[in-house]
């Protein structure tokens, strides 16, 4: 236990050097939640072609070969041993209806589901969620931070990148013993995963004249939707009043100070003009 602890906290002190010397390496970019984009870029030129060599021939063939009931056991299999540690970022993310739910998810389909092979939770009306560490952050409050396209895993943020290590240890299947039956999993999990992406892949392919640019601002929106669970936040009450000065100068009348009222002119009655209240 202790050789592992001292390992992940090098993996944690590791991803937090390689933010920190991103960021004061990156060049600065119009977009200032990108401002690593060549580097980003570089990594998703990389990416790309590890998929088209290697990703995407594999996962084809799986699902070309692999009668579906044992692709949606397989997508079952590990979507189980997801929940049990969405049950932990729901109970940390104080959602304790949704995390107990998870809870129960994993009993149901960890039983009656033969090891999570058959999702009868879902057929019994136990939603699923999919939580990670990173929004469990973003729910407490620590900002995104920039983009970044990492090696291999893809897009990701700087707040979610720290939250890796966490991740990486709440996932079970990361304790399967013997060994070679844990790497053999693993090696499924990811082409079973992006066997369940070739369609949107190949109309991501077909659509985006960007697809980099595509892929974060997709990205980027996603996050945002899954750390406010869909119901992302309005202007804050001082952007809105700003908003309204504004929009209370713009619309007065030539020769009135910017309440609206009109300057040197005693004699005239002048409508202050009222902006009416976002809803």
């Amino acid at each position: 236990m202790k050789h592992a602890s001292r390992h992940t906290t090098g993996r944690i002190h590791g991803l937090a050097a390689i933010a920190v010397a991103l960021l004061l390496t990156g060049c600065a970019t119009t977009n200032p939640q990108d401002p690593l984009e060549g580097y980003n870029r570089a990594v998703f030129r990389f990416n790309d072609a590890v998929d088209r060599t290697v990703l995407k021939p594999t996962a084809t063939a799986y699902k070309n070969v692999t009668p579906g009931f044992v692709q949606t056991g397989v997508n079952n299999f590990f979507g189980n041993l997801s929940d049990a540690w969405s049950a932990v970022n729901n109970l940390l993310q104080g959602k304790g209806e949704a995390g107990m739910g998870d809870v129960t998810r994993v009993a149901v389909n960890s039983t009656f589901g033969i090891f999570g092979l058959l999702d009868i939770a879902s057929e019994a009306g136990i939603p699923k969620h999919n939580e990670d560490f990173g929004q469990t952050l973003g729910v407490w409050g620590v900002p995104s931070g920039p983009f970044l396209m990492l090696p291999v895993l893809g897009p990701s943020t700087v707040r979610d990148t720290a939250a890796l290590p966490a991740d990486f240890g709440g996932d079970i299947w990361k304790y399967k013993q013997p060994t070679n039956w844990r790497n053999i999993g693993a090696a499924v999990r990811v082409v079973d995963k992006r066997a369940t992406l070739l369609d949107a892949g190949n109309l991501l392919e077909e659509a985006a004249l960007d697809r980099y640019e595509f892929i974060r601002d997709g990205y980027m929106q996603r996050r945002l939707s899954q750390v406010y669970d869909g119901n992302v936040p309005r202007q804050n009450d001082a952007d809105e009043d700003d908003d309204a000065a504004d929009a209370a100068t713009s619309n007065a009348e030539p020769g009135a100070d910017p309440a609206g009222k009109a300057v040197d002119q005693p004699s005239q009655t002048v409508t202050q003009p009222v902006s009416s209240e976002k809803q």
